[in-house]
């Protein structure tokens, strides 16, 4: 019985050694893995950065980078610029605006004001602004019983 015996126990200590030197070299590569992604806390000893506008990689809008700067130290950040956003001042201030005036004849535009809600990154920027648009002359619509002159066949 011993003969049997003393093989089997051999070649399940040996499978046991071989998953056991996997697991510990996947462990390892895991953590080197986890110590790899980390970078150095520079931004604990850093209070107060400073931060760029977005700049898109490419065209006035976009994904792009935003640099920060504290101290000596340098950082870039992702960003993005919505491309409905054209307006002067940028996508960093955020305004509560009113409601449109009315259309001004002299000029064709109307305008609105807005104060400032919210200054993302540290960005400068006005208290109060005033922003204009093209008035949009009001057509009436052709109600469901109207047709439509154009084309087609006429009686």
């Amino acid at each position: 019985m011993s003969a049997i015996f003393f093989p089997r126990m051999r070649s399940l200590f040996s499978i046991a050694l071989v998953l056991l030197v996997v697991l510990m070299i996947t462990v390892e590569a895991s953590m080197k893995k986890k110590e790899k992604g980390k970078e150095p806390k520079a931004d604990a000893e850093c209070s107060e950065w400073q931060y760029g506008k977005c700049v898109p990689n490419s065209g006035d809008c976009g994904a792009g980078i935003r640099e920060a700067t504290c101290n000596e130290q340098t950082k870039k950040t992702k960003c993005k610029v919505p491309c409905n956003w054209k307006k002067d001042f940028g996508a960093d201030c955020k305004y509560k605006f009113g409601r449109w005036a009315e259309c001004d004849t002299t000029t064709g535009t109307r305008s609105r004001s807005g104060t400032l809600k919210k200054a993302l990154f540290n960005a400068e920027c006005q208290t109060t602004i005033k922003v204009s648009k093209p008035c949009t002359p009001k057509t009436p619509k052709p109600k469901g019983g109207e047709k439509k002159k154009g084309k087609g066949k006429e009686n």
